[in-house]
């Protein structure tokens, strides 16, 4: 199984234990390593390596948001980026106590990259024609992306796991 962390954090896979498939032919990402597992699992198959299922949790998803929100989200990092990650990871386990967990150096490129991104139904239909099952998790709670825009795009191409109290990170009161 490989993993991919989230816009700031590391080791953070401990959190989705419970879900994460353990086999060798899985990938998994949370929110911002989320895209950063689609994409390595895009590129092993063109290299015909085999890939099972794509497991992404609270995928980052901001292409419903406007052009005004990115900005400011751009701004206020790089006017404070510590406070901006404190807030931010603060948000993520709204509406639940924050946990303390692993963080990593984060670039001003990283935050305009999964702000930008944009999920293409055709690639992820491409996936699902070459025999990758896809999983989705996304939590009913979640301050950080749209949740129901999300799920809209991707039941057309995945199984979506919806939990109801969960925020970001998937965890429950």
């Amino acid at each position: 199984m490989k993993f991919y962390s989230g816009f700031s954090f590391s080791n953070e896979e401990e959190l989705f234990a419970s879900l994460i498939k353990d086999s060798e032919y899985t990938v998994c990402g949370f929110s911002y390593g989320a895209i950063k597992a689609f994409k390595h699992v895009q590129e092993s198959l063109k290299k015909s390596k085999r890939i099972d299922t794509l497991q992404l949790f609270s995928p980052a998803f901001f292409q419903t948001k406007s052009d005004k929100f990115k900005r400011l989200q751009t701004l206020s990092y790089s006017k404070n980026n510590e406070k901006y990650l404190s807030q931010f990871r603060e948000s993520c386990f709204l509406p639940y106590e924050i946990q303390e967990l692993n963080c990593t150096q984060t670039s001003l490129e990283d935050l305009e990259e999964l702000l930008q991104y944009e999920w293409s139904l055709d690639a992820l239909k491409d996936l699902e024609s070459k025999g990758v099952i896809i999983e989705v998790y996304l939590g009913g709670e979640d301050a950080i992306i749209d949740v129901a825009a999300a799920q809209e795009l991707f039941l057309e191409v995945a199984t979506v796991t919806y939990i109801k109290n969960a925020n970001h990170c998937l965890q429950i009161n």
